[in-house]
């Protein structure tokens, strides 16, 4: 039996191979998304584990913050940028949430982000988000709660404007063209409570802080923030 087995799972590897989102290598066991060279290669920061690190002092003197984090290092033509670019442009949902999952368990590994009482990701504008059919953003905290066992808070934190891509403005521009583009809906349920904003690629942290100082204005909100990667690019 076991050998029947063994030959349906080679015969059906043979014809419907599954393979590595990173390198696109077909030796990993079927539940898995990377192989083991690619788990390995994912460029960690362990800024978790470090009060005054690089991302919360991108924030000093523009917002209070708890504590903040991005996960991976972001550079041109890695594989962290590859897999970012298929959540976001190729549909690939499933290494969004794996990837939430990752940083979820670092944040539980790091006692800088206790009692977190809810995970808010960083709103798309409503037609971008129609088109692509999802907020990137929210996958990653579908992720993260799955792991940290905390809920996630959509449709309340909206972004009321469009506004042109960041990718090629400095940081002032930055600031200037996401400047009132969110609204929240009901800041009672936001009220007293520790919150972790979420969003895929930290530069500047423009759109974060833009973000982040109307959630950190409600009375009692404690606030964090937390990203996929951080590019200083």
């Amino acid at each position: 039996m076991p050998l029947l087995k063994t030959i349906f799972s080679d015969t059906l590897h043979l014809f419907y191979p599954h393979i590595c989102t990173g390198c696109g290598s077909d030796l990993l066991e079927q539940s898995n998304l990377l192989c083991l060279r690619c788990v390995t290669n994912l460029p960690e920061t362990n800024f978790a584990q470090h009060a005054n690190n690089p991302i919360e002092k991108i924030f000093w003197g523009r917002i209070s913050l708890a504590a903040a984090h991005s996960e991976f290092y972001f550079s041109k033509e890695s594989l962290i940028q590859q897999l970012i670019h298929q959540l976001k442009y190729k549909g690939n949902t499933t290494i969004g949430f794996y990837l939430g999952e990752l940083m979820g368990k670092t944040l539980l590994s790091s006692n800088r982000f206790n009692n977190i009482a809810a995970l808010i990701p960083l709103p798309l504008y409503p037609d971008k988000e129609r088109k692509r059919g999802y907020n990137q953003a929210a996958i990653i905290c579908d992720g993260m709660s799955a792991v940290m066992n905390v809920p996630v808070i959509k449709n309340n934190v909206l972004r009321q404007r469009y506004t042109d891509t960041q990718t090629k403005k400095h940081r002032i521009e930055r600031w200037e063209n996401v400047a009132g583009s969110f609204i929240i809906k009901d800041e009672t349920k936001l009220k007293g409570k520790h919150l972790l904003l979420v969003d895929d690629v930290i530069t500047t942290g423009a759109t974060l802080e833009a973000c982040g100082s109307m959630i950190a204005a409600i009375e009692g909100v404690k606030l964090s923030i937390a990203t996929l990667a951080h590019t200083t690019k």
